[in-house]
């Protein structure tokens, strides 16, 4: 799976996303600092995902090939 970081100007900081991910949101005083800080915030969000209460309504889960 290939993701993308996406890191904009704002007024006083970097900001930077996750683009297939938009919920992952991070910022920072500089270019580095924000890539760091958007990659602790997409992992935190994948550990969130795997927790066992985000899929306590499951009907179907099975493996998915990307690419």
């Amino acid at each position: 799976m290939k993701l993308t970081i996406v890191v904009r100007k704002g007024e006083e900081f970097y900001i930077a996303s996750i683009k297939e991910i938009p919920a992952v949101l991070s910022q920072g005083e500089t270019v580095e600092e924000a890539k760091e800080n958007v990659l602790d915030a997409l992992q935190l969000y994948l550990e969130d995902m795997q927790e066992e209460n985000a899929f306590e309504n499951t009907v179907l889960e099975e493996d998915l090939k990307i690419g």
